[in-house]
């Protein structure tokens, strides 16, 4: 089965049609797929429902889906660095369903697994707990939170083979898992593609399995935040 693709187009050609669910990975910037973003975009596919620890910044990562109205509604933990999605969201322009970053990451490792719902803490007496199945455990209050079940999922990983299996560097190693395992079709952005056999079993964070279609491309990899000290005189 062909894994590889040239472009980020061809590897999108034939997933897409308006109204699916899309899992991204990435954390703020760090570890987003940009590439695969910037087709989505190309494409004018719309009514997306995006489930991402955050929606990216003004004019990059799934901002740039915001700007072009493309996303009809986010399941997110953060929304402080991207002003168009707050503004979207307080004019009713953009639905919101927000979800505890690690009810996040688990609602969609639990997609990936098969498993349809899991009981937690987190939320409950909340507003996110809101209208959901509570159930008591040794003496403590949980809410069902159900798994999420993506049409796509679309990371950026470090290294992989042409067979699908994924190296992540450092913090990228965040969403980027949990967000490959649950989709239908998973398509990956790397930043390298090494023969079959070089990449250490015991190194590699997702196996193949769970990756359908991958691309190697430049990455921008924009920094967020830049904090440094003030140079010391000497």
């Amino acid at each position: 089965m062909k894994k590889v693709y040239d472009t980020a187009d061809e590897a999108l050609d034939g997933l897409l049609h308006d109204g699916m669910l899309i899992a991204a990975g990435g954390f703020g910037l760090c570890g987003i797929p940009e590439l695969l973003i910037d087709a989505l975009v190309k494409s004018g596919v719309k009514d997306l429902t995006v489930a991402s620890n955050n929606a990216g910044v003004d004019g990059f990562g799934l901002g740039k889906l915001l700007e072009t109205k493309q996303i009809k509604k986010m399941m997110s933990s953060y929304v402080g660095e991207n002003a168009e999605f707050m503004r979207q969201y307080l004019s009713g322009e953009l639905e919101l369903e927000f979800n505890p970053q690690g009810t996040l990451a688990e609602r969609m490792r639990a997609g990936g697994a098969g498993i349809p719902g899991f009981y937690t803490k987190t939320g409950y007496g909340t507003q996110i707990g809101e209208g959901k199945e509570v159930k008591v455990f040794r003496g403590e209050h949980y809410i069902l939170e159900e798994g999420i079940f993506a049409d796509l999922s679309i990371v950026k990983a470090w290294k992989a083979d042409d067979t699908g299996n994924l190296v992540f560097r450092k913090t990228a190693r965040n969403f980027n898992p949990p967000a490959a395992m649950c989709g239908k079709v998973c398509v990956v952005e790397v930043e390298e593609i090494v023969p079959r056999g070089s990449l250490d079993p015991d190194t590699i964070h997702l196996p193949g399995i769970y990756v359908h279609r991958i691309i190697q491309g430049e990455h921008e990899k924009r920094i967020e935040q830049r904090t440094v000290r003030k140079r010391e005189e000497a």
